[in-house]
């Protein structure tokens, strides 16, 4: 594709690095940007930068946030016994959304993904692994998409709590196999973390 533009030309490239976006929709966008008001552009650039350079990762459950502590974990009405440990934090937004959860999060960072070269210790797991230590949780919910990997990371962190005093269970396979949790209708989600299973049982099952 040739450019009339240098300027125009790396804008593009900067915006198709983007996921889902391609040559053609970034150069629509770039170009959207150049007929709209200065300051609409300006005010989109500031907010991006102070996303980068401000944004903090809860240091109890590594959600984004604003402050140190989110304000889920900062919010006295939520039940610090009850810990939902999920993917990313996409997943925790697709959970509140529901409005069926009151209980905390932990957030991994992903999964476990040999083939991508991800392994536990690139994980938030060995924190997870302490909070539980520390005696506050009683129950885990294993909210990871039902995938190979989802599944294997659910099995590991299985493995570093026996012994623990901590009930395991996962979401009710109404989030159909290979999908993923932040897809799934609000209905079903919030009635599969209503309608968890013990994890043991969902060892059996497979």
């Amino acid at each position: 594709m040739d450019y009339s533009s240098k300027l125009l030309e790396n804008a593009v490239y900067e915006v198709s690095q983007l996921p889902g976006i391609g040559k053609r929709t970034a150069l629509r966008l770039v170009l959207h940007l150049l007929k709209q008001n200065e300051q609409q552009t300006l005010h989109l650039s500031e907010a991006l930068l102070k996303l980068r350079t401000e944004v903090n990762f809860c240091s109890s459950c590594n959600n984004i946030s604003d402050t140190e502590i989110c304000e889920i974990c900062a919010n006295p009405k939520r039940d610090k016994a009850l810990v939902c440990v999920v993917e990313d934090v996409r997943d925790v937004m697709a959970i509140e959304n529901t409005s069926q959860y009151q209980g905390l999060y932990h957030v991994l960072g992903g999964k476990i993904s040999p083939m991508e070269g991800i392994g536990p210790q690139d994980l938030n797991i060995t924190s997870l692994v302490t909070k539980v230590k520390q005696g506050d949780v009683k129950e885990l919910i294993f909210a990871l998409s039902s995938t190979m990997e989802g599944d294997t990371t659910n099995f590991y962190i299985y493995k570093q709590l026996e012994g623990l005093d901590v009930v395991t269970s996962t979401i009710a396979r109404g989030i159909s196999v290979g999908d993923e949790l932040e897809y799934a209708d609000e209905v079903t989600l919030g009635r599969s973390i209503l309608n968890r299973v013990p994890f043991e049982n969902s060892i059996k099952a497979n």
